[in-house]
């Protein structure tokens, strides 16, 4: 990856898939975003330990997110920041604390809907289970039940005929627990099968942060294989991309800027939490990097003034099937490169000026890209980014890879778009 003009990279793509397949849970993200930065030279530091200012790649891991960045050399204690802002979460299932159930012979597992999935999607897929266990000792546990154990069965047409004709009605609560086996419901049988999945004692695991995903791989698509179909890329589209700029520009001698990437955990549901970007983490460890380096309030003022944060999330590309839900005359395509993302009642953080960093990284970079506003008849949704920008007081920007089935188990993108979001972020980052 560098500054030079970017051709397709089918190799950036095959890595972003097999990221996609690392990564079911936020915490997998995290962990597969971490193994690359490691090969890259990074290294952890811990929130609880005293940082100190020498230079090189550093990341903290907190949960369901990620902070990491490079100090280069020769850099001051007000030195301004080049931010990649992305979120680790995507709208899915996630079990109960009592998370055994079934009724008439079917054992069940108790989900409650996370983010805004298109249920639907998720109906008739096979279903493994991941995420987090948390031990007797406070300690953590990944796990990734990753084969078919889990599904959430449709009605048949025969009993309900209308289905095709009135649309398919599903009831949060009642519909979409899934199903992994028959006979009667025992108490803690879930987590006993977790236990003896991942080799523990039964009776070490606590606590639990799971969630089911879809077990289909990704998958090239179309005639001539210009398409990816796979789960998550709403946002590991974004993280994939920004470790990958993270690291390409973490072996440059000649930074203006000090590179950082932020990936967040719950943005899907209002980013209000400890690892999400409403919640204090950025702001922490960026004083504490100014802090480490020297600097005192004059200079976290100075670079935080200074700084730009391009917060990448996906975007809607423009339906076949559906082009009166979209702008007349803003219609992303696949494979048209990144779009900058605008809306004048700051549900996304693009100004005039923003649009100016991103147009001249991607000139830079040598990468076509597009501008996305959203039909005014249509609600908007929204990113990190004017969050980022109102918490921090920051200058940020909204830009994204543009997608169709956004929010669905399994979603499409062009398979350019990655790799040409990720030439763009590198040529932002080198500043």
């Amino acid at each position: 990856m560098s500054s030079e003009p970017a051709r397709f990279d089918r190799g950036h793509t095959d890595d972003l898939m097999a990221f996609l397949t690392a990564a079911p849970t936020p915490y997998h993200a995290v962990a597969a975003a971490a193994e690359r930065l490691e090969k890259a030279g990074f290294r952890e530091v811990l929130e609880t330990d005293a940082w100190d200012g020498t230079t090189g790649g550093k990341y903290v891991q907190r949960g369901g997110a990620l902070i990491a960045w490079y100090v280069p050399e020769g850099v001051s204690a007000h030195t301004p920041f080049r931010i990649v802002g992305a979120h680790t979460d995507s709208p899915n299932l996630r079990v109960k604390p009592l998370p055994d159930t079934g009724a008439h012979g079917w054992r069940q597992i108790a989900v409650e809907v996370y983010g805004g999935t298109l249920l639907n999607t998720w109906l008739d897929r096979d279903l493994g289970l991941a995420g987090r266990l948390t031990l007797r000792d406070g300690t953590h546990r990944l796990v990734n039940v990753d084969r078919a154990l889990l599904r959430v069965p449709q009605l048949a047409v025969h009993l309900d005929r209308s289905v095709n004709t009135d649309g398919l009605k599903l009831d949060r609560q009642r519909h979409m627990q899934p199903i992994w086996g028959l006979g009667d419901v025992e108490e803690g049988d879930l987590i006993r099968f977790l236990e003896q999945e991942t080799g523990l004692a039964e009776g070490e695991v606590t606590g639990w942060d799971l969630m089911p995903h879809s077990i289909e791989p990704p998958a090239y698509l179309g005639r001539d294989r210009e398409l990816v179909a796979g789960p998550r890329m709403d946002n590991l589209i974004s993280v994939h991309a920004g470790t990958a700029a993270l690291a390409a520009v973490s072996a440059s001698s000649d930074l203006a800027y000090i590179p950082v990437l932020a990936a967040f955990d719950h943005e899907e549901n209002g980013s209000q939490s400890d690892t999400g970007a409403d919640g204090p983490l950025l702001g922490s460890v960026l004083e504490r990097s100014v802090f480490a380096r020297g600097g005192g309030y004059e200079d976290r003022a100075r670079a935080f003034a200074g700084t730009v944060c391009l917060s990448s999330d996906t975007g809607h590309a423009v339906h076949p099937n559906y082009g009166e839900r979209h702008d007349p005359t803003h219609h992303p395509r696949a494979n048209g490169g990144p779009i900058l993302k605008v809306n004048v009642n700051q549900r996304y953080a693009t100004d005039g000026q923003g649009r100016a960093h991103f147009a001249a990284a991607c000139e830079k970079a040598g990468v076509p890209w597009q501008t996305f506003v959203s039909n005014n008849a249509m609600p908007c949704g929204t990113t990190i980014g004017p969050i980022t920008a109102a918490r921090h007081g920051i200058h940020t920007v909204d830009i994204g890879v543009a997608i169709l089935s956004m929010h669905s188990a399994r979603e499409l993108c062009g398979a350019d778009d990655p790799y040409l979001l990720a030439n763009a972020l590198v040529a932002f980052l080198e500043g």
